[in-house]
């Protein structure tokens, strides 16, 4: 798995070993980073269940400014981390542009001042029908103070998450039963 794009285009990233994480392809990163292109320079993100950090790492190549990783595995940290030094040497930045939290996604909220243009989510599969819709509206709140925030939601195919009052799903990139696919969520 590498960064498909931008400053840092070419780096390798470290993966936990095992079940840890799934990451998001390279085509999928590649697709989402396309939708997305001007909205990155100058933005802050935060990525949620971060896994190796890819979809964070891939929009600090592509112009963000910086932003939060989040993710509470111990093992994906030590990942992440490593990821963030690589990336940030690539690019002749300070990693102290970018904040990994040991936390759990499900009770983060952002410092005051400090949150995210765009938000990834990438929670396991397993959990997303019983958490993303709450998740979702969790961050309504969070977000109030941002103009026109986007959340970035990977899920299986086959699901459909209902967003809160005042949100809708502009885009869906993937197809297919059990293929991963992600969804952006605007205010409207």
């Amino acid at each position: 798995m590498r960064i498909s794009g931008g400053a840092a285009r070419g780096v390798p990233l470290q993966v936990p070993k095992g079940d840890v994480v799934r990451p998001a392809t390279d085509g999928m990163r590649q697709a989402v980073f396309s939708s997305l292109a001007s909205r990155l320079p100058g933005a802050r993100f935060a990525d949620l269940f971060a896994g190796s950090g890819g979809y964070g790492l891939e929009a600090f190549s592509r112009g963000a400014e910086g932003g939060v990783f989040v993710e509470k595995n111990a093992k994906a940290v030590v990942c992440i981390r490593q990821n963030i030094v690589s990336v940030c040497k690539s690019m002749r930045r300070p990693a102290e542009t970018l904040t990994l939290l040991s936390v759990d996604a499900l009770t983060w909220l952002p410092v005051p001042g400090e949150e995210p243009d765009l938000v990834f989510i990438d929670p396991p599969y397993a959990i997303i029908a019983e958490v993303g819709s709450g998740l979702l509206a969790r961050l309504t709140g969070a977000l109030a103070t941002k103009v026109d925030p986007v959340i970035v939601f990977e899920m299986p195919g086959e699901l459909t998450l209902e967003p809160p009052s005042g949100w809708t799903c502009v885009k869906r990139l993937g197809k297919g039963v059990r293929q991963p696919t992600v969804a952006f969520f605007r205010r409207v």
